[in-house]
């Protein structure tokens, strides 16, 4: 969606080491999508805040719906444990890739940035 540079994931404090703390002690439940034994894609969310901290995906395997499958085990996980709003940090680029995919998804902005000046979009979830 948007890519990133190892180097700049880790000047944002994004490394495998951190992603694995979260996971290991469950701060940051989510899914991961495998083939022939090696991750492919990734969704993540913080368990505490309800945000969706990361969907990533190798770039060979974009555009084959493991984004759109992913994203919503996440949603419905969070939801199941009683979340009614879900958010994220998306580009406000309409020419990148992620911006219409959230949208498409159902995800509307709220009018806000975060710190680093990405539009934040929030999905509200039904209490069905």
């Amino acid at each position: 969606m948007n890519a990133f540079s190892e180097r700049e994931l880790r000047a944002l404090g994004i490394t495998v080491e951190t992603g694995s703390a979260g996971i290991e002690v469950g701060s940051s439940p989510g899914h991961v999508c495998c083939e022939n034994g090696a991750v492919v894609g990734y969704c993540f969310g913080d368990r505490d805040s309800g945000e969706i901290i990361v969907l990533a995906l190798l770039p060979e395997y974009e555009g084959e719906g493991i984004g759109m499958a992913l994203l919503p085990r996440v949603v419905e996980d969070f939801k199941a444990v009683g979340f009614n709003r879900l958010f994220l940090g998306c580009s406000a680029d309409p020419g990148v890739r992620s911006h219409g995919f959230y949208r498409y998804l159902g995800w509307v902005p709220t009018g806000e940035l975060d710190d680093l000046g990405d539009e934040i979009l929030e999905l509200r979830l039904d209490a069905s």
